[in-house]
């Protein structure tokens, strides 16, 4: 057992199909620090489960999974920023489906511009991440889904969001070319009838990346995070999310928890399971592509 590795991320580079990596930074973080904790503590957690995935007969010791440690991070943000770029193109290019492990959800931004390509894009997340600029950062966590939208993604969708200024709601209202499912939305309509609705707003798009902001969940669940907000999804309901998205997902993260603020290592651990079950998810996606 190698604690400095997710769990059974034991493969070569070269041999793996999945490439996990971490990204301790969270530098423009605006209420509580903390999630640079975050890809460490998910790997030394992430050993506390069972290697077989009995809903989708999966068992990741069957899986070529690489572990390439954590990026170096800097004061800036924007040199950070190109670190993580730099990393995932490098996974990107050699035919690998990057997770990476933040930190905060600004490190998102290049795992998307690594695709070199528009893709459709599908975030939970608790808050809009609709702002131009905060505290006069561009790319502050506040900022990720505006820059994503306005630059990278083909389609745009987000669950689970439930805070934001006037100013992000109205820009909701006015862009209907994005697709915004509340969390009163998940609760009311039911996380299938989200999903059915969001596939007709993908319709023809096959390549995906899924960002989870584990603030999504609501902190009853996941109390550990930089920004909780109540009144937040289910675990249950965020497997489902990413079990149904994984055959079209090529890249994922799951990103802004704070192990400081987590007692018992409870959001970690979270955290850790649901990388497990896109693994598994992803996995069983290929398997059956090949068997066609």
């Amino acid at each position: 057992m190698n604690l400095n590795l997710f769990a059974e991320a034991n493969e070569s580079f070269d041999e793996a199909e999945f490439v996990i990596y971490g990204v301790p930074y969270d530098r423009t973080s605006s209420f509580r620090m903390g999630s640079r904790w975050a890809p460490m503590t998910m790997r030394k957690v992430s050993y506390n489960f069972e290697t077989y995935n009995q809903d989708l007969d999966v068992d990741l010791d069957d899986v070529p999974i690489h572990d390439m440690g954590d990026c170096d991070t800097y004061v800036n943000v924007d040199e950070t920023l190109e670190v993580v770029y730099e990393r995932a193109s490098e996974i990107v290019k050699a035919g690998k489906i990057p997770i990476m492990m933040g930190g905060e959800h600004s490190l998102t931004y290049p795992c998307v511009k690594a695709y070199n390509e528009k893709i459709g894009f599908v975030v939970m997340d608790a808050h809009c991440d609709l702002r131009p600029e905060y505290g006069g950062v561009k790319h502050s966590h506040a900022c990720v889904s505006r820059h994503v939208i306005e630059d990278l993604a083909d389609k745009y969708v987000s669950i689970g969001i439930r805070s934001g200024p006037k100013e992000e709601w109205d820009y909701i209202r006015q862009n209907d070319s994005i697709k915004v499912f509340t969390a009163n939305q998940v609760d009311s309509m039911g996380i299938d009838s989200i999903l059915e609705e969001a596939d007709s707003y993908l319709a023809g798009c096959d390549r995906i990346y899924l960002s989870l902001d584990m603030d999504a969940i609501d902190p009853a669940y996941a109390p550990g995070l930089g920004t909780p907000e109540p009144f937040g999804m289910t675990p249950r309901q965020v497997r489902t999310v990413i079990r149904h998205f994984a055959p079209r997902t090529v890249g994922f993260d799951v990103v802004e928890i704070s192990p400081e603020y987590d007692s018992g290592d409870v959001t970690s651990v979270l955290g850790a399971k649901l990388i497990r079950e896109f693994i598994a998810a992803k996995w069983k996606s290929m398997q059956q592509a090949k068997n066609i």
